[in-house]
C-alpha cells in the first residue's frame, strides 16, 4: 500500500471515529437530560438537549469530513453541504 493511500485511510478512519465520540457525547447529554427532567431541573434539561442536538450534528459534520462552523443546530442544519442539507421545516 502506498503511503498516500495510507494517510488517505488513517484520515478517513480518525473522522468516523471522531464522528462516533460526538454520538457518544449527544447520547450522554440526552441521557442526562431525561435524568434533569425527573428531578424538575427543566432549565438544565433544555441546555443538555440543545447540546445533544448540536452534537448529534457535528458528527454528521465530522463524518462527512466537513467543516461545522457554527454553534447553531439551525445553522449547523442549514450549512450542512448540498447532498446533506435537511428539509428546511428542521431548521
Amino acid at each position: 500500500m502506498k503511503l498516500l493511500e495510507r494517510t488517505y485511510i488513517t484520515i478517513v478512519i480518525d473522522m468516523v471515529e471522531g464522528s462516533r465520540d460526538w454520538v457518544k457525547q449527544a447520547i450522554r447529554d440526552l441521557e442526562n437530560a431525561r435524568y434533569e427532567v425527573k428531578g424538575g431541573f427543566y432549565e438544565m434539561a433544555c441546555f443538555l438537549s440543545q447540546q445533544s442536538a448540536e452534537k448529534a450534528v457535528k458528527a454528521v459534520y465530522q463524518a462527512i469530513g466537513a467543516e461545522a462552523s457554527s454553534q447553531s443546530v439551525a445553522g449547523l442544519l442549514l450549512n450542512l453541504p448540498g447532498e446533506f442539507k435537511s428539509p428546511s421545516e428542521l431548521a
